[in-house]
This record gives structure tokens, C-alpha cells and sequence, in this order.
């Protein structure tokens, strides 16, 4: 008796890691699917699903298939010898890691987020990248520690937490010094809780918690808009070969949509795709806006925030404010020859700052902070920078009683 095919399958995890599996060669997805979860220890891993790379694109695998559908002929005539690679991608992507029920199947979909991160495009959101560096570091290593030695000051490489543009543009010392600041305002936080901060703000960046597909329009050279479609926008989807098309309504001004998806076989996996998070959608709408309830009433209880900028600017603006302040002043003086001492009382219990974002500026005249360096400006300075604020305005008002 002859005896049975096998082929030797790894599947690679967002985690550097990879798992293997032997089956038969008339084998389907199910079969390596059941495998995965055994060793894993995991009974779903609810929004994952395998992939195969094709034309440098990720197709996921319809579990009820043959893999010989996707490794074709080489599934059949190459030695059983030979690995054949599948990937545990993500193919649902959630606004909330509280969603995910398995703290495992959180650390896949965190770790395959973190890659992700380092590959964005996302230029206009820069500072949203060191907010994200700040949560995986105490994610991963835990609570900053306060020292002096040069080893641990760079406890971490700015290329596994940042794009390599981003780096280019501000330079490593300006990336390591700001997010050890950052990272110590998050003192005392778990790292499930880091973990899950991650998940929620990485879906504020534009091209992280979405699958690209590559696609040609009907007319070549001509480039459209980037269109965003909610459910309820979109009458129908349909492919015909490798022509796909979205029929659109509501308050977009063009009805269809036609695009050209490498083959035939591309545009029926991306239809399903689609389908398949819509069902998706639908299934957890009610407990994603449970989630939603709950966040918004932590992050009322719970609020911090940190200032990150560039100071080369900021100096003349804040020149250019204090000067139309004192031209304001002289012209005041120029008019009243003298003013009631509860006017001056009320001026100066008045904020002198309104904005969050103009007290950098402030600090920078307060506290000498140099103009070539970077400044990093925390909520806990506020009411240091307000208090001496106040202390300045209360001394130029005397000075301009005692001149008159």
C-alpha cells in the first residue's frame, strides 16, 4: 500500500515567531486552521485568518478550499520536503482591543499592529507616533527607570518604534529624548492596559488598521480621490473577471466606482473580504458601542496629556505676541492717564494662557529653555507656568503704576 502524501506547512505569527503543521496533500485550510488553534491554546482567534503572499499581496484563505488552490501546481509535484508558507494576518480590524476576548489573540493583533506602525506613510501625524512609541515601550519594558547611565538611556532602538522617515526628519537624539519623556508619564500603568491603549490609538492612524488591495483605474493617468464608504453609503458590489465595481449613494457625487484588480480570482477574494466584515460589522455593533460607553467613562476619570515641539519658531511668535501687548498697553496709557485699581485687579486674574498648546511658548520666556533644542512641556507644569505668569503681569502692573 503506497504510502499517503504529506506536505510540511509553517505558518508564520505577528510575533516572530512560526508554527508547523504536516498534512495531506488533498488537505484543506480547515486542516491547518484546527492545528494553529491546538497549538496555540486557543479556542478562536476571532478577527485573524491565514493568508498567502501572491503578487506581493496578502490573499486570505477560505478554510473550506484546497490549499492547492493557492500553492497551484507546485502544491502537487514539489518534494514534501519543502515548507509551504502561510501568514496569521489580521483580516478584521476592531476600534477596541476589548473586543478581542483572548489575551493572546490581543498580543497577536498588538504585535502585528506594531509592524505595521513602522511601514505608515501617515506624514501629517507625527505626533501621534510618539504617543503610540510611548504605550509599546511600557507595554514591553515596563515603567521608565530614572537614572543616570548612558547603557540604560537608550534602553531602545528608535528604528523598532518609529518609520525610518520619521527618524530621518528629526534625528535619533530629538526621537530618544522625547520618548523617554513620554514614557515616563506613563508611570504606574499595566501593560494590559499599555496593550490596549495601543490598539485603540493605532486605528487614529490613516493607513495602520486597513487592508490594502492593489488596484488600476478604468482610465489610465488619470488619479481619483481617495473615497471613504460607510455601509450605508454602498447599494452593491459586483466583479465581472477582473473588473469591480461600487455602486454608491447618499451624498457621494459619483454613482459608480469601476476599478481593475490584477485577475479574476483577486477580485472575487476581495469581494468576499468585504462581505465577510460587513457580516462582521453588523454581528458586534452592539458590543462595540458597549465598549465605546465604557472607554469614554474611564477617559473622563483618567486624563493626561504631554506637548511635544520644535522650539526653532516658536521664540518670534511669541515675540511677535508680547510686542502687540505692549503697542495694546502704550496705546491704553496714551488714552487713560489713569486706571481704577479693580480694572488692573481684574485684568490680572484673568488666564493669561487659554490654549494647552501656547504654553510651550510661555515656558520657553519662563524657564529659559533653549531655541535649538526640543521641548517636552507635561500637564504637571501647568500651574507651575500659570502661577509665574501671574507673578510677571502682577510686577508690570506696578512698574506702570509707580511711572505714573
Amino acid at each position: 500500500m503506497a504510502a499517503k502524501k504529506t506536505r510540511h506547512v509553517c505558518v508564520l505569527l505577528p510575533v516572530k515567531q512560526h508554527l508547523d503543521c504536516t498534512v495531506g496533500v488533498k488537505a484543506r485550510g480547515q486542516e491547518v486552521w484546527t492545528s494553529i488553534l491546538r497549538q496555540l491554546g486557543v479556542g478562536d482567534l476571532q478577527v485573524f485568518a491565514l493568508a498567502v503572499l501572491r503578487d506581493n499581496e496578502y490573499i486570505f484563505v477560505d478554510l473550506d478550499e484546497r490549499l492547492t488552490k493557492y500553492f497551484c501546481k507546485r502544491w502537487t509535484r514539489e518534494s514534501p520536503m519543502v515548507p509551504y508558507i502561510l501568514f496569521l494576518r489580521i483580516k478584521f480590524y476592531v476600534e477596541s482591543g476589548l473586543l478581542l476576548m483572548s489575551s493572546r489573540v490581543q498580543q497577536l493583533y498588538y504585535a502585528e499592529l506594531r509592524q505595521k506602525l513602522l511601514l505608515s506613510q501617515s506624514h501629517h501625524q507625527e505626533a501621534l507616533f510618539f504617543q503610540l512609541a510611548a504605550l509599546a515601550l511600557q507595554a514591553e519594558v515596563g515603567d521608565h527607570r530614572e537614572t543616570n547611565d548612558e547603557d540604560f538611556l537608550h534602553y531602545f532602538l528608535p528604528e523598532d518604534y518609529f518609520p525610518s522617515w520619521l527618524i530621518k526628519r528629526r534625528g535619533r537624539d530629538y526621537v530618544l529624548q522625547n520618548v523617554r519623556l513620554l514614557h515616563a508619564e506613563l508611570r504606574g500603568e499595566a501593560n494590559s492596559r499599555a496593550v490596549l491603549r495601543f490598539i485603540r490609538e493605532a486605528n487614529r492612524l490613516q493607513d495602520a488598521a486597513l487592508t490594502l488591495y492593489r488596484m488600476r483605474q478604468e482610465i489610465n493617468g488619470i488619479h481619483q480621490i481617495l473615497l471613504d464608504f460607510s455601509w450605508n453609503d454602498i447599494d452593491s458590489l459586483t466583479f465581472q473577471g477582473s473588473k469591480f465595481e461600487i455602486v454608491s449613494s447618499g451624498s457621494l457625487c459619483i454613482p459608480k466606482l469601476v476599478y481593475h484588480s490584477p485577475s479574476a480570482f483577486h477580485s472575487k477574494h476581495i469581494l468576499m473580504h468585504i462581505r465577510d466584515s460587513h457580516r462582521l460589522h453588523f454581528s458586534t455593533r452592539e458590543a462595540a458601542i458597549y465598549v465605546q460607553h465604557l472607554e469614554d467613562m474611564e477617559a473622563g476619570c483618567c486624563y493626561r496629556e504631554s506637548y511635544i515641539c520644535d522650539t526653532t519658531a516658536l521664540k518670534q511668535r511669541l515675540q511677535n505676541i508680547l510686542s502687540s501687548m505692549s503697542d495694546c498697553s502704550a496705546a491704553e496709557e496714551a488714552e487713560e492717564d489713569e486706571g481704577t485699581p479693580s480694572e488692573a485687579k481684574l485684568w490680572m486674574d484673568e488666564e493669561f494662557v487659554d490654549d494647552p498648546a501656547d504654553v510651550p511658548w510661555l515656558a520657553e520666556v519662563l524657564f529659559g529653555v533653549s531655541v535649538d533644542g526640543p521641548l517636552v512641556l507635561t500637564s504637571s507644569c501647568w500651574a507651575a507656568v500659570t502661577a509665574e505668569m501671574k507673578q510677571v503681569l502682577w510686577r508690570r502692573a506696578g512698574e506702570a503704576a509707580s511711572v505714573d
